[in-house]
């Protein structure tokens, strides 16, 4: 397995501190689903909030029930104990009913200092379901220009697009070269994850100067899938590393399940909704088991991938409704799979290294 190579990349804090510096907005956007591009356009950043996992839980706990997530529990807490002060707005997309109870939370409840938006993605595809995101996406454009007192054109926002799009490419790039790129799976994800944060211009440069590192293949890993939310705590990217596996496609929400595809409309909101809805399937947008099902077994034949990992929080119900049906059929096909639940605020237990050990035994 290839060793970390250092790679430079600015850190969240260092990045919002140097947009602020050049006089732009920062956006708190919390996950999945969400126009990057729009954001762009009026000179606001959107930095992604996945917890932190080091975030201090206890000032949620007032306000969320025990059984509700961690990434929720995470987000919430950190936001009270002053955590995302830094940021000039918070956006909360509805992925799943933990995140739209946080979003009313924040609305009526417990409102921030900060202006607070939430964002509506549809379940379902079709015209209907297109024309409802536009919609949504209008009112999303009315929300910056309220707060930052600008009005971008159609064509400044379209040329936002498609640098997004570049960089939706690129990490598309990223996995097809993976086996060729000298990278542990914890630095591999850092570049990878490093768009929740960075300018789409930027992030291009980074991909950039990863991919200029190639060299041959390295085909004595074992492959998986890591299938997911998150990879939050980061140790299991180690523990895969240290077994001898090597993730060389991705299904999960913060990463895989956002390579959306380029759009074709020339209206810059429909282009938008299009790349948003044609992401690949998806529980937190009401897919079909058997469309997830379809997906996961082309990453697996594409990439060569001996195993599937499926690493999830717990109470996550959009996944735990598809975990099920989806390893039973894997196993059926004759896929290796695992199911490690962790809390994303707690080190990875050695129950779970124990675990992913035994299963790469399994597939050698």
């Amino acid at each position: 397995m290839p060793a970390a190579t250092p790679i430079p990349i600015p850190s969240r804090i260092q990045t919002i501190r140097e947009h602020h510096e050049a006089g732009g907005k920062v956006a708190a956007v919390y996950p999945i689903h969400y126009p990057r591009a729009l954001f762009r356009a009026f000179g606001v950043l959107p930095v992604e909030v996945w917890g932190p996992p080091s975030a201090d839980r206890n000032p949620a706990g007032a306000h969320l029930q025990v059984y509700v997530c961690s990434i929720v529990h995470c987000g919430l807490g950190f936001l009270l104990s002053g955590g995302l002060d830094i940021a000039d707005l918070i956006v909360v997309p509805h992925a799943c009913d933990s995140l739209q109870g946080l979003g009313s939370l924040l609305l009526d409840f417990q409102p921030p200092k900060q202006p607070v938006q939430p964002f509506y993605v549809p379940r379902g595809e079709g015209t209907a379901a297109t024309d409802f995101l536009v919609e949504e996406l209008r009112a999303l454009y009315a929300f910056l220009a309220e707060h930052t007192g600008a009005a971008p054109s159609d064509a400044e926002v379209m040329a936002c697009i498609e640098r997004e799009e570049r960089a939706g490419a690129a990490v598309v790039s990223l996995f097809a070269e993976r086996r060729a790129l000298p990278l542990d799976n914890r630095a591999f994800y850092r570049v990878v994850r490093s768009r929740e944060f960075l300018p789409a211009e930027r992030f291009l440069d980074l991909c950039e100067a990863t991919l200029a590192s190639r060299t041959e293949p390295d085909n004595r890993a074992v492959p998986v899938v890591l299938s997911g939310i998150v990879p939050e705590p980061m140790e299991v990217l180690d523990a895969l590393s240290e077994a001898g596996a090597m993730v060389v496609a991705d299904d999960l929400a913060c990463c895989g399940r956002r390579m959306y595809p380029a759009g074709s409309s020339t209206d810059p909101f429909r282009r938008m909704a299009e790349r948003l809805l044609g992401s690949p399937p998806d529980c937190t947008r009401g897919t079909t088991v058997r469309a997830r099902l379809d997906h996961l077994r082309r990453l697996v034949e594409e990439s060569g991938a001996r195993a599937v990992v499926f690493y999830e929080p717990k109470f996550c119900e959009p996944e735990q409704f598809y975990l099920p049906l989806q390893r039973d059929a894997l196993e059926a096909d004759g896929i290796h799979t695992i199911t490690i639940e962790v809390d994303i605020g707690d080190p990875l237990g050695m129950q779970a290294v124990t675990r992913i050990e035994a299963l790469l035994e399994t597939v050698v």
